[in-house]
């Protein structure tokens, strides 16, 4: 393909993309091939000759495009959004076409610069106070993993990276048991383990982590040699939306000098609207704070929003200076590769710039307290329908339910098909967790183009398919 194609194809792409966008009601939500289906329709082997575009983008939308998850659908209500739009679409073409690699001030200072202001733009957004600053990240993941790889380096007094850990003490982290599995994989990857993440119960109405049980784990670990180096508190956990009281968190890590970590992946976009922060009463004295903009903030993946406290020890801990990398000549610059595991790093703020300005965040706030308003209308509704209960109420625009028929002999089994189903029928897209030792069914709202109709919408369908299900009573006794 030569560059002058690039003109052609780029407004013809960008005519599908928009049409694609403006019809996705019409597609089911999941994608409704088999396993197998779309690798076998590709060539076994790469080409010797180069192939037209015309039939490559071709075989994009009949190859591609059937086996294709409508992350940006209306009535995707599954897992966590991915929500994009527009602007932030746009951004991604450019930075694709101008494809720089930002790892250094001296590579891309537009780059660094644009995401210094943008990480503060961010900040001043959620409500956290000046003295935090902050990278951006391709996921929460890759943020949780810098927060204990930092946390594990202060506490070993910054010898674990040359030492190694043989010979140091159990490290102890400690969560709730609502943990995302991204924390469970970094105390994999930081070398801390499995069995030294203490996973603690939660309860109550927004399902936090007991405090007082934390303390005493603690004290616990301490008596018994082990050295705690930090805890990861929870705003918004991804399967029944758990929220810890993260200043009681802090306190009791503040007497014992440990590091403290805020999740807020999903429920960190909300914090736009002043009556939600509440959630995150406390936020300011943790050590590092982690959202994800990709998640329900109107901009493409990867984008994570890393906050930290002091980016010195951020930068003590991950960063590695050989000659190749040095900037001569420039004083107080950031080089991002520096605050982060990767060296190659993509222009991610750009979206953000993009979509910031052109909606503003009085409209993003709105559509946000839509969408909480929206996903509690739908929990009122189905707590009023015979058969259906409320597992865990709304924690802003997430809560969980199950269809509770009497006399059903295995109600964990009976959700799972029902979820099956519902996804079959390809209206809306569902995903089912367990909670309190029960298989349910979580409901979220948090896409660009979901109205309060397609929630509507979603209640006809799950309250239509479920008095459909074949229903196996249980036996007599």
């Amino acid at each position: 393909m030569e560059i002058s194609d690039l003109r052609l194809w780029g407004a013809r792409i960008a005519a599908w993309g928009a049409e694609y966008l403006s019809t996705l009601r019409s597609r089911p939500v999941r994608a409704q091939t088999n396993p197998g289906d779309i690798a076998r329709a590709i060539a076994s082997s790469p080409p010797e000759a180069p192939e037209t575009f015309e039939t490559i983008f071709a075989d994009f939308e009949r190859t591609v495009m059937p086996g294709i998850t409508h992350w940006q659908h209306p009535r995707f209500f599954a897992y966590f959004p991915a929500n994009a739009s527009p602007p932030s679409v746009l951004a991604e073409y450019l930075t694709a076409t101008l494809a720089a690699q930002c790892m250094l001030w001296q590579t891309s200072p537009a780059a660094t610069e644009l995401e210094t202001v943008m990480i503060d733009w961010l900040r001043q957004m959620i409500g956290l106070p000046r003295g935090f600053s902050g990278v951006i990240q391709d996921s929460a993941s890759s943020a949780t993993l810098a927060a204990l790889l930092t946390a594990r380096e202060r506490a070993l007094g910054w010898a674990g990276n040359m030492k190694g850990l043989s010979g140091a003490p159990r490290l102890r982290v400690y969560v709730s048991e609502q943990c995302h599995s991204s924390i469970d994989k970094a105390c994999w990857a930081a070398g801390i383990g499995q069995d030294n993440l203490v996973k603690l119960p939660a309860s109550g109405p927004l399902i936090s982590l007991d405090t007082g049980v934390l303390a005493r784990a603690i004290e616990a670990d301490i008596a018994a040699g082990h050295k705690p180096i930090a805890v990861v508190g929870l705003i918004g956990g991804t399967g029944a939306g758990a929220t810890d009281d993260i200043e009681a968190v802090c306190n009791v890590a503040r007497r014992h000098d440990l590091y403290v970590h805020v999740d807020a992946a999903w429920a960190g976009s909300a914090m736009i609207c002043p009556e939600y922060r509440h959630l995150m009463k406390g936020a300011e004295l943790a050590d590092s704070f982690v959202f994800n903009p990709h998640k329900w903030l109107l901009t493409n993946f990867d984008c994570s929003a890393h906050f930290i406290r002091d980016p010195e020890a951020l930068v003590k801990t991950l960063a590695i200076r050989p000659s190749f990398l040095r900037t001569h000549g420039r004083d107080g610059i950031v080089n991002f590769s520096e605050w982060s595991l990767p060296l190659g790093r993509r222009f991610r703020a750009l979206k953000l710039w993009f979509m910031i300005r052109a909606y503003g965040v009085e409209q993003l706030r709105a559509m946000i307290r839509n969408h909480v308003a929206w996903s509690q209308e739908l929990a009122e509704r189905l707590a009023r329908e015979p058969d259906f209960e409320i597992t865990s109420a709304p924690i802003l625009s997430l809560f969980t339910f199950r269809y509770a028929p009497a006399g059903v002999a295995d109600l964990d089994a009976l959700n799972e098909r029902l979820v099956a189903a519902i996804n079959d029928d390809g209206r809306i897209y569902l995903t089912a967790t367990d909670f309190a030792g029960r298989r349910v069914i979580r409901f979220q709202v948090g896409q660009t183009y979901t109205t309060r109709e397609d929630v509507a919408l979603a209640f006809n369908v799950i309250t239509s398919m479920a008095r459909r299900m074949p229903i196996k009573p249980r036996p007599p006794a």
